[in-house]
């Protein structure tokens, strides 16, 4: 079962189903999954795999809470938060990671610093380091210029996302 409802301008999306496939929300929505999901997943907002919730997938968001099971690639542009009962097998790429007492985590994780070149900031977005240099050259993005190379700090991307949503 797929519920949609608004809340204060809030999207969410309830799902508590066995699903298969790709999923990708170019908008933000708080999404809840509850029953199995095996695929791909890109989401913008927050994530949420409730307790009783099995995932194998490789997974990309914003912000993801973990409660049940999760197992594939995880990618997290803001936070992942494993809460107590979680048992995540991943390879991690995440900006800030908290693991709860009693989660259960098996797998590597690769925590992005401050500072990215190009090439992380690319992944970091996942947008074409063709575009992220265009936006350079035009003066749109915050950049520094550090031993030769391009610097982007990940704090004043973050704000700058944020102002040309």
């Amino acid at each position: 079962m797929i519920m949609a409802r608004r809340r204060e301008e809030e999207k969410i999306l309830d799902v508590n189903a066995a699903m298969q496939g790709s999923l990708v929300f170019s908008d933000p929505v708080n999404l809840r999954i509850n029953g199995r999901f095996e695929g791909n997943l890109k989401t913008k907002g927050t994530l949420t795999i409730g307790k009783d919730a099995s995932v194998l997938a490789d997974i990309e968001g914003e912000t993801i809470i973990v409660f049940g099971y999760i197992k594939g690639k995880i990618k997290v542009i803001k936070i992942l938060s494993l809460m107590s009962g979680a048992n995540v097998n991943a390879d991690i790429v995440a900006p800030a990671f908290s693991i709860e007492e009693g989660a259960v985590f098996n797998g590597r994780c690769k925590m992005k610093g401050e500072k990215l070149n190009l090439s992380e900031l690319s992944d970091y977005l996942s947008i074409e380091e063709t575009k992220i240099m265009e936006w350079v050259g035009n003066g749109k993005i915050p950049v520094d210029k550090e031993n030769g190379g391009l610097i982007f700090d990940r704090r004043d991307v973050e704000t700058w996302v944020g102002q040309n949503r």
